[in-house]
């Protein structure tokens, strides 16, 4: 008799398994994109704007330029060995500058040219606009 139970329990647990999978089809929701692109007229760049959600999880973190300062780890050199920052300009958003480094004093780049002095430029999450930006990808 516990044998019959057994198989009945079975056939009752498949058969909620399979009525189960008869059932509507769940609401596909459209998902925003991390980061979209923007080109900038003009220039081969484009500016890279993130979702708040992929910000956090790049941990984005920034500097605010001092001078003809920024530090090293804002640096980031292309394929053709030219060296560039990301600039902040707007929340979420993210620009390519061009920069010309005259030295390096340990963890700051001195430039030869400077930025505006306003300018707040990315040190951690470099890498991984640049690849968003340029299409790299693993």
């Amino acid at each position: 008799m516990k044998h019959i139970n057994r198989w009945a329990i079975v056939l009752l647990v498949l058969a909620g398994l399979l009525l189960s999978a008869c059932g509507p089809a769940s609401e596909t929701v459209e998902k925003e994109p991390p980061s979209k692109l923007e080109p900038i007229d003009g220039t081969d760049l484009s500016r890279v704007i993130l979702t708040q959600k992929a910000a956090e999880r790049l941990d984005i973190q920034t500097f605010p330029v001092n001078g003809m300062e920024v530090p090293y780890a804002a640096i980031i050199y292309d394929i053709e060995g030219k060296t560039w920052v990301y600039t902040n300009p707007q929340p979420l958003t993210f620009v390519r500058a061009p920069i010309v480094i005259d030295r390096i004093e340990g963890d700051m780049v001195i430039l030869a040219e400077g930025l505006d002095p306003d300018t707040t430029v990315v040190t951690v999450g470099v890498a991984e606009l640049y690849g968003t930006e340029t299409g790299v990808s693993k």
